[in-house]
Formats: structure tokens, C-alpha cells, sequence
């Protein structure tokens, strides 16, 4: 018998797909549509085994729902502008264009090695002009709508990138590529209006039943949303009073202190008079951004020459400029009421400031109760606050609310922790943005009949920051209103505004005269499945979910959720490996001994295991897909990604794992190729009697159960069970006897069981599953036949195993037809001799049936 030859079939298989453009789609409004979509990479030379693992399960999902009678959309692009590309054109000495194409080029086929069933007729690359053109138009239209703005404002500065952050792009206080400490610096940039959404994308989640929880929770969070009150206070010497937010206005009565943020517009005008301050403010920029290391940091002020008058009793409070209060909440302004709160507790205590409590716990008496070292946070009644006194928490905020509105001292209020998304960045290799600045006219958009605004080719990176404004002629041109000299403006998109709408450009990539064409966004949209991985909850996901909403307003769609359903699966672990010098090494450099230690394969000088962690490139635990490919097949890659885990949890790749995929890859061959060579009349199209039984019928049976199982699987995306489903079946039918030739039955029920196989092994592992398809006969591909349906009547169990208890104790288990009658059922309970014993000549006084399950006998 042969081997499995994947070398030759996989090619020829990838290659009779192509010919055929299997996986080409089209619009068709009378076919019911399914668009599944994975996380687009982005271009950094090579694949790794997370895009292995995604990939798969994409695919997997199009292949069976294709298979369902879906008109399915799988596309396949490219994430392809960002700093790497700089970085290297910087270090390498190469074009950003470059190395992106040549990048895209190599993992293109390296993809398309994996045997996807990609849509590459609508590949796009954000990078390439026909797609951030029509990106530019978006803008235009969403500046024109009022969602694009520019303003000036403090924002996150990446020294080694010399780029501005958004806040989400902040990680600990470190820009999220770089490392390095981010610095708060005030510059005009462009911002998103994401806010004018804040509501309806915090109320949208409650109905996105088919998001993972733990990704609806991290929106929530971040955006945030906080009822409340404004408060005005008046202080000495300012005229405008200075407002502040807070979620409790219950405890005003407690408040002992005012506290800017160092960004305040107050905080600056004091330090220009102020050295101590302007030293604070610079100390406090230069320590972090980033809510957890403000959370983390002491809590230290700077006292001004100033103080607050308290807006219920007019008495005056001390003024700080605070390294804990953060002016992207709020208003950039606290009140601190000690007693209630741990930081402001702690502040309170450092610098001397009172602490007056003023809720009081259930069972605590005004007289007794005292605040220590630990700030009380939980209900009560409020006390020592006048006329707010013995009323619950929610009944004081709401007293203290109707006060401050009556005398003009602050109303309730809502506010959102999520900021309007800035999308400036300072570079060269991303998209421009379509404004000019005109001395006379200010800021003018591009025409629209004049875009795209490309990049120009000819840049230089031998001097820090941007190229564009190195650039001698670029940024020079002419004002669209009134004809005068102007300059462009030199910042570009975010990346993530690349990817915030990608999956709409997908629905008619190819469209030149506008971002989407709407019949087409009308018909695919939203995307049914998208797969990714969980970091991308709160960044992507949420920018996404945004722009989505800013095109409906504009007229390119007509609804405002892109991604029905969404599955974030689990990270590919490795072990670590590190020679005596503490440097990394490479997985194959290493060679394993059965005792559990390791040597290098070429110094033979021992190595220390690490723990298993996620594949990195700067660990160098990373296996690369293109050497399993080449050595085990694409199938077997693809089956053990899919096999080893549930798709939702972090796997550990392992080369006995691999490889017991690829024994498993030969057996799936020797099975339905040593069946056709043994009864070669297998080989030829049959129909299952209705009147089988006997061993064709139990092989039928178990041919349906698997139906039914692995279909029920994959439908709730427990790959790692339908793979085992069919483990279970393979080894079902490496049992199965030779059939009777004279049995019409029994032939037509191995015929059924091998197509079977084949068919639920395909979108798992399709090259094998086209091969063992035309070795069963069939002129047609697979990857077009439909899935196989289960008959309920075979799958449903024509007897039962049946518990049988006496006063709660297991004495027999029976074999009863399902849903037979009670009375059989109890008669065959009491028939059983360990029944009878148990009796012990006793006549029952009761007999429980449950049917299909137990027999109960109370003696």
C-alpha cells in the first residue's frame, strides 16, 4: 500500500482549485451569505504558527459553511503601514515600499502553501494607493459630518519613535512598540470624535450575545461610563471658577483639599509664576502616563498660593497640583474627601490635611466610629453633612445634585472615561491625511477630485522624526480656496485607522471612485465570524466598531455593528531555550535527551528548559510553519493546530504532537485506500439500502452519529472535539470486517462510511480529503460538495443502558428499547437477580421509572 504523498498533492490540489476559482465569490442577493474573516496581519516577512492556528480556523469555518450551501466571503489582506517599516528602511538601508511588498510577496505564498480557501482576487494591501485613497475620502466625509476634528491638546510622545501615542497605546506607562517611557507633551493634532458614540457602543454590547464576555467587559471598562456631578468651586484670586467631576457628591461635606492634574490649564498658569510648580508638572510628566503607573506611584503635591471655596459652606480649601489626578477624567479636577477614598486618604495624610468622615457604617455610631489608615468605601447613612444628614448614599447624590443645581454650584451629569480616538502620527510610511493649512484660509480639505494625496517616494530617514517634514518639496502646494501658497499636513493616520474599516473595502475591494460600493457593504456586511486574537478587544475592536457607525452616518452603510460574531482564540506556547551565556536559542539548535535535559546540537554544551511561553521572536521559541510544511504537510499542521486544545485556550506546539498527527494523516490514507484496494467495487458510487441491518446497519449508525456530532462541533466551534469525533470514527471503521460483496447493503454502508470520512475530514484537511475523494470516484472537487446530513433515525440509540436502584443503591444496569413502556421497563428492573437478592423476598413498595434513564424500587 502507498503512502500519503503530500509533496504532489498538495500542489496539485492547491493548483485544480485555482484553475477552477473555487473560492471566488460574488454578491448573489438570493443565496443566504456568510462572510468570515480573520484579523488581517501585518506584513513582517514571515508567518508564524498564531497565524498558522487563526488561519486554520478561519478556514475551517469557510470550508463547512461553503459545504452548508453558503455564498461565502473569506478574504485575505495586508495591516501594511507602521513604524517597522521605517525602522527598517532606517536600518537597512531600503525603501519602507520595499520591504512591505517584498514582505506581503513571501508570506503570501507561505500562506498560501496552508491550502486557505481565500478569496485572492479581493487581496488589499492599506498601503497601496487604491485603498488609502478611498481612506481619505472616509475622513473627508467624517470631517464634513463633524467627527474629525484638530485641536491642541496634551498628548503621549514616543521619544524613540518620535510619534504621538493614544492612550491606549500607552502599555504601563511605555509606548506599546518602542518600550520606551512615554513623555506628555502639548501638541494640535487630529482626533476622531469616537465620544458622540460613547453610549450607544456601551449599550450595543448588552445585544452582542455572540462576543466572548470578557471582551464586552473590557469595553465596558474602558469606556467608562460614570454618573455624577459637576461642581463649580470658586477660588481666590481666579475668575472663572474652576469645575470639577466627581461620582460623589454625597461626600462634599468631607472635602479637604483641591487637587489639579499637572496638564490643568490652571496648573500651567500657575507655573509660569511658580518654579516649584513648573519643576512638579515637569517631574510628573516625565514619570509616566499610564493609569497604572499613576496608581502605582506615591501619592505626592505641590501646594499652590491658592484656595478653593467650598460651594455648601464657604469654607476655604487648600489647592494641590496632584501626580494621582489625571486629566483625561473629568474635568482634569478633584475634590478630596479623605475619608472615603483610599488615595485621597493617603494624600490627606501626607501633607497634613483633615479627614472627616462623613458616611457612617451600618452599626457605627456617630461618637465612635473613625477613620484610620484605610479609607471606608462602603454603604451607610451620611452624617456631619447638614442637611444631607440620614439619608442613604443614593439618596444623598441626588439631594446634593438638586442642591448645587438650585444655588448654581454644578448639576448631575454623565461622563465617559473613553477620549476622542487621536489619529496624528508623526511618520512617513502611513497614510496622509487630506488637510492643507492655509495662512488666509486656515485649514482646507483636499478636494476630493484631487486625492489620493500620495506619498512621495523619495524620502530620507537619516535625520529624527518625520520625512515628510524633511521633505523639500512634498508639503509645499497650493490652497484649494483660494489659491495661495499652503502646506500640506504632514502627519499620517494611525495604523489603526487602516484597520478600523478593512472589512468593508473587502466587500468590493476593487471600487475606485469611493470607499465602498453600498449594495455590495449592503449584502456581505456584517461579517458573521471574525477570528482573532483578545488583544485587540479594546484598540481594534472598539475603533471598529466606531467607524462602522461614522459610515452609516455618512451614507456608506446601513448599520452600525460590523462583526456579528466574534472568537478570539488562544495564544501558541513553546518552551525556552538558553545556552550558559544567557542567550537565546533557537528550538532547533537545541537537541533533547529522554532524561529531560538538552544540549546544543553543536557546542554539546548543556541548556537550560524555560517554561513553556508564547512564540516570540525575541525568545527565538518560535517554530516556523514553512519547516513543518515541508516536512509534515500542510494537513498536518493544520490538524494538530486544530487538535491539541479548545480553540479558545493557549496550545503547546510539540514535535510528538505534530507527529502524531501525520501517523494520523497516514492511517485517514490507509483506511479508504486499502478499502478500495481490497473491494475495488468501493470505488464506485452506491446507495445505502433502507432495509440494512445487522453489521451494515450499526455501521451505519456510527457513520450518522459522527455526522451529527462532528457537525454539532463545529458549530459551536469545539474544533478540538470534532477532531476527536473523528479519531473515535477512524477507528470505528479501522475495526469494520470485510463486507459481504453479495450484500448490496453492507457494500453500500462502507461506501457511505468512507465518503463520510472523507467529507468531515475536509475542511480540516483538504488536500487529503480532494485526494481520497477522487480516489472514491468523484469528477468533482470536494471543496463543492456538499456536507453530509445525519439521518435522526440512525442517530437516535435503539436501545438504552438503563441504572436500576434499590432504596438508592446501584444494583444492576439493563438494556431497554428506548421509550419503552414503564411497565417493561419495571418488570426487567425486578427480573434482574442482583434485584432480587437485594429484595431480599420483600415486595417493592414503590418502583420510580425515569424513562431512558432509572429505575428506582423502594423496598
Amino acid at each position: 500500500m502507498s503512502r500519503y504523498n503530500f509533496q504532489e498533492t498538495e500542489p496539485k490540489w492547491q493548483a485544480a482549485w485555482a484553475e477552477r476559482r473555487a473560492f471566488a465569490s460574488e454578491a448573489d442577493p438570493s443565496r443566504p451569505k456568510y462572510y468570515v474573516l480573520e484579523m488581517f496581519p501585518y506584513p513582517s516577512g514571515r508567518i508564524h504558527m498564531g497565524h498558522v492556528r487563526n488561519y486554520t480556523m478561519g478556514d475551517l469555518v469557510a470550508r463547512y459553511k461553503r459545504a452548508r450551501g453558503f455564498n461565502v466571503l473569506h478574504p485575505m489582506g495586508w495591516d501594511a503601514f507602521g513604524l517597522p517599516a521605517e525602522n527598517a528602511a532606517r536600518d537597512q538601508k531600503i525603501h519602507p515600499a520595499s520591504w512591505t511588498y517584498d514582505n506581503i510577496a513571501t508570506m503570501r505564498a507561505e500562506l498560501q502553501r496552508m491550502g486557505l480557501s481565500l478569496d485572492w482576487e479581493r487581496e488589499l494591501a492599506t498601503c497601496h494607493p487604491g485603498y488609502y485613497a478611498q481612506q481619505q475620502r472616509l475622513f473627508l466625509d467624517f470631517h464634513k459630518a463633524g467627527l474629525a476634528y484638530r485641536k491642541e491638546a496634551f498628548v503621549n510622545w514616543d521619544p524613540v519613535d518620535h510619534t504621538v501615542l493614544a492612550n491606549e497605546q500607552v502599555i504601563d506607562g511605555r509606548g506599546w512598540r518602542s518600550g520606551a517611557p512615554v513623555e506628555k507633551r502639548k501638541l494640535s493634532q487630529w482626533f476622531l470624535k469616537i465620544t458622540a458614540y460613547a453610549d450607544d457602543l456601551l449599550a450595543a454590547l448588552k445585544k452582542m450575545d455572540r462576543w466572548p464576555e470578557k471582551v464586552r467587559l473590557m469595553q465596558e471598562n474602558w469606556i467608562g461610563r460614570s454618573t455624577g456631578a459637576y461642581v463649580h468651586f470658586q477660588i481666590d484670586g481666579i475668575a472663572e471658577k474652576q469645575t470639577i467631576f466627581t461620582t460623589r457628591p454625597d461626600t462634599l461635606y468631607g472635602a479637604s483639599f483641591l487637587a489639579l492634574s499637572p496638564d490643568h490649564p490652571l496648573s500651567d498658569k500657575v507655573a509660569k509664576s511658580d518654579p516649584g510648580a513648573a519643576a512638579f508638572i515637569a517631574e510628573c510628566r516625565a514619570a509616566g502616563t499610564s493609569e497604572a503607573v499613576i496608581e502605582a506611584q506615591e501619592k505626592r503635591g505641590h501646594r499652590l498660593k491658592l484656595e478653593a471655596i467650598h460651594p455648601f459652606t464657604g469654607k476655604r480649601l487648600p489647592v494641590y497640583i496632584a501626580n494621582f489626578v489625571l486629566m483625561e477624567y473629568g474635568t482634569g479636577a478633584i475634590f478630596g474627601s479623605a475619608g472615603h477614598d483610599q488615595r485621597d486618604l493617603d494624600f490627606a495624610r501626607k501633607y497634613g490635611l483633615e479627614v472627616i468622615p462623613v458616611v457612617l457604617p451600618p452599626g457605627e455610631t456617630p461618637e465612635t466610629f473613625q477613620v484610620d489608615d484605610v479609607a471606608y468605601t462602603g454603604d451607610g447613612t451620611i452624617y456631619n453633612s447638614d442637611f444631607l444628614n440620614g439619608l442613604s448614599i443614593p439618596d444623598a447624590i441626588q439631594k446634593a445634585c438638586d442642591k448645587l443645581q438650585e444655588i448654581g454650584a454644578g448639576e448631575g451629569t454623565t461622563i465617559y472615561r473613553l477620549r476622542d480616538w487621536l489619529v496624528s502620527r508623526q511618520r512617513y510610511w502611513g497614510c496622509p491625511i487630506p488637510m492643507v493649512h492655509c495662512g488666509d484660509c486656515g485649514i482646507v480639505p483636499v478636494p476630493a477630485e484631487q486625492l489620493p494625496v500620495l506619498l512621495p517616494d523619495d524620502v530620507t530617514f537619516d535625520k529624527p522624526g518625520n520625512p515628510l517634514d524633511h521633505h523639500p518639496t512634498w508639503k509645499h502646494t497650493k490652497c484649494p480656496s483660494c489659491g495661495k501658497d499652503a502646506q500640506r499636513e504632514t502627519d499620517t493616520f494611525d495604523t489603526f485607522v487602516d484597520s478600523s474599516w478593512y472589512f468593508a473595502r473587502f466587500c468590493s475591494p476593487r471600487v475606485m471612485d469611493k470607499p465602498v460600493d453600498r449594495a455590495a457593504v449592503d449584502y456581505w456586511l456584517p461579517v458573521d465570524q471574525y477570528i482573532g486574537g483578545v488583544e485587540h478587544a479594546i484598540l481594534h475592536l472598539l475603533y471598529s466598531r466606531f467607524f462602522m457607525r461614522a459610515m452609516h452616518l455618512t451614507g456608506h452603510a446601513k448599520l452600525d455593528e460590523p462583526f456579528e460574531g466574534l472568537f478570539t482564540q488562544g495564544m501558541v506556547l513553546h518552551e525556552s531555550y538558553k545556552d550558559d551565556a544567557g542567550k537565546w536559542l533557537y528550538p532547533e539548535e537545541v537537541e533533547k535527551h529522554p532524561d529531560g535535559t538538552a544540549v546544543h546540537v553543536k557546542t554539546r554544551q548543556p541548556i537550560e528548559i524555560g517554561r513553556k511561553e508564547v512564540m516570540s521572536k525575541s525568545k527565538k521559541n518560535v517554530v516556523p510553519p514553512a519547516r513543518i510544511i515541508e516536512t509534515y504537510g500542510a494537513d498536518t499542521a493544520r490538524w494538530f493546530v486544530l487538535s491539541d486544545s479548545p480553540p479558545e485556550r493557549d496550545m503547546e506546539w510539540t514535535e510528538a504532537g505534530v507527529e502524531g498527527a501525520w501517523r494520523f494523516t497516514q492511517r485517514l490514507w490507509r483506511i479508504v485506500t486499502g478499502w478500495i484496494e481490497d473491494h475495488p467495487a468501493l470505488a464506485k458510487p452506491a446507495n445505502a439500502s433502507a432495509g440494512s441491518n445487522g453489521a451494515a446497519e450499526q455501521l451505519r449508525r456510527a457513520t450518522h452519529k459522527a455526522i451529527a456530532g462532528v457537525t454539532d462541533d463545529i458549530e459551536k466551534f469545539r474544533f478540538n472535539r470534532a477532531v476527536a469525533r473523528i479519531y473515535e470514527y477512524a477507528n470505528v471503521l479501522a475495526e469494520v470486517k470485510a463486507p459481504d460483496l453479495s450484500d448490496p447493503a453492507g457494500l453500500a454502508a462502507r461506501r457511505e462510511a468512507l465518503e463520510t470520512l472523507v467529507l468531515l475530514i475536509g475542511p480540516a484537511m483538504p488536500h487529503l480529503a480532494e485526494e481520497l475523494w477522487q480516489r472514491l470516484g468523484h469528477g468533482t472537487l470536494l471543496a463543492e460538495t456538499a456536507w453530509p446530513l445525519a439521518d435522526p433515525k440512525l442517530v437516535i440509540d435503539e436501545t438504552v443502558t438503563v441504572a436500576v436502584q434499590v432504596n438508592g443503591k446501584l444494583r444492576a444496569t439493563i438494556h431497554l428499547p428506548r421509550d419503552c413502556d414503564q411497565a417493561e421497563a419495571e418488570r426487567v428492573a425486578l427480573a434482574e437477580p442482583a434485584v432480587i437478592k437485594a429484595l431480599d423476598g420483600k415486595k417493592p413498595k414503590k418502583v420510580i421509572v425515569v424513562p431512558n434513564r432509572i429505575v428506582n424500587v423502594v423496598a
